[in-house]
């Protein structure tokens, strides 16, 4: 059975929400297909001493302010995933939860929403799956014959679950330095941190607002034709959220370059050095999850789909929402999400009528 709907909204998190408050406000039939089975999207799979770069004001969803959590400045995800949950409940957002999309192809003037629980059929699809569910993992020469764990950042929760161990973080970027500031400070771990190049931190009074700021002022001036500004990139790799301001003023965060290769017992460095390792952490980021859309014959350099705002290039009919600065400025964040979703629905809006 097929079931037929203005838009077909894939993905259930932050990015799916945002969109849904602007579909409904367009006056828009419309379902929100999530994959997973409770509410939350990707916060609900983070390490347990993950915060918010930023203060709940400053981290909301359109329509709503995260309330703040008392004795927590910047909140934890758990807080996150209430917010979400309640977010969702107050707008009565048409959530269908353990629908995994498979496809989604052209069916003459309307898109076919291919799922395992049945098709769909829409005249709009905004794709908002994020990245989580496919992280990236580099090939380094060696690494078949390592006979220690290889987990990534999507699969890291807590220190004590390498107690006693020597544990090696690769990643020069923001989950990488807190999950090695999460390890450093507990007894028992031996740490080894390794990065691409020296750790670029960012003033320690820097936080989520400024960093949304930086990339509102990069959108702005390539809008008006002005000088790129570099935007987030610009100010460093790291926000110096106070763990791991603590671990690095403590001098337990001290990075070393990154090995050329595995060896069965751990890792080895260009110069002939070597270091044991009963597990490797890829903190090493994540691609755009968008394997669904292959069908329509859109990705291109990177694995990205060329847009026009968050309207795919070669599919008009098509909207891509939260996977970076690519889908707009500070869109895989809570607070950067809002302005895209508000542009696509209305764009969708203006398509149907």
């Amino acid at each position: 059975m097929t079931h037929p709907v203005d838009v077909v909204v894939i993905g259930g998190g932050q990015a799916g929400l945002a969109a849904g408050y602007h579909l409904r406000r367009n006056n828009l039939d419309f379902v929100i297909l999530d994959a997973q089975s409770t509410p939350g999207g990707a916060w609900q799979h983070t390490w347990d001493s993950l915060h918010l770069f930023s203060p709940a004001v400053f981290s909301s969803l359109p329509g709503r302010i995260m309330p703040a959590r008392l004795g927590q400045e910047y909140p934890d995800a758990a807080h996150v995933v209430q917010y979400l949950t309640d977010y969702e409940q107050r707008y009565a957002l048409p959530v269908h939860r353990l629908v995994r999309v498979r496809a989604v192809r052209r069916d003459g003037t309307r898109l076919r929403v291919e799922t395992d629980t049945g098709d769909w059929s829409a005249q709009a699809v905004v794709s908002a799956t994020g990245t989580w569910g496919r992280p990236f993992m580099p090939a380094v020469p060696g690494r078949e014959v390592f006979a220690g764990r290889q987990p990534h950042t999507a699969g890291y929760r807590r220190p004590s679950d390498f107690a006693g161990q020597r544990v090696v973080v690769v990643g020069g970027g923001n989950s990488g330095a807190q999950i090695a500031a999460d390890l450093a400070t507990r007894d028992g771990i031996d740490l080894t941190w390794v990065t691409q190049r020296p750790p670029r931190f960012l003033a320690d009074d820097i936080d989520g607002r400024a960093l949304f700021d930086a990339a509102t002022a990069r959108r702005r001036a390539l809008d008006e034709g002005r000088t790129d500004t570099g935007g987030v990139a610009s100010l460093g790799d790291i926000v110096a959220v106070p763990p791991v301001r603590a671990a690095r003023d403590a001098g337990l965060l001290k990075a070393q370059p990154m090995f050329e290769r595995f060896t069965a017992d751990g890792v080895r460095w260009s110069d002939g050095t070597t270091a044991r390792a009963d597990t490797v952490i890829w903190c090493t980021g994540f691609r755009p999850a968008l394997s669904h859309l292959a069908p329509l014959g859109l990705r291109g350099v990177r694995g990205h789909i060329a847009t026009h705002g968050t309207r795919a290039a070669g599919e008009p009919r098509l909207h891509l929402l939260g996977y970076g600065d690519w889908t707009g400025p500070a869109s895989a964040t809570l607070i950067g999400v809002g302005r895209p979703a508000r542009e696509a629905a209305a764009a969708i809006a203006e398509l149907l009528t």
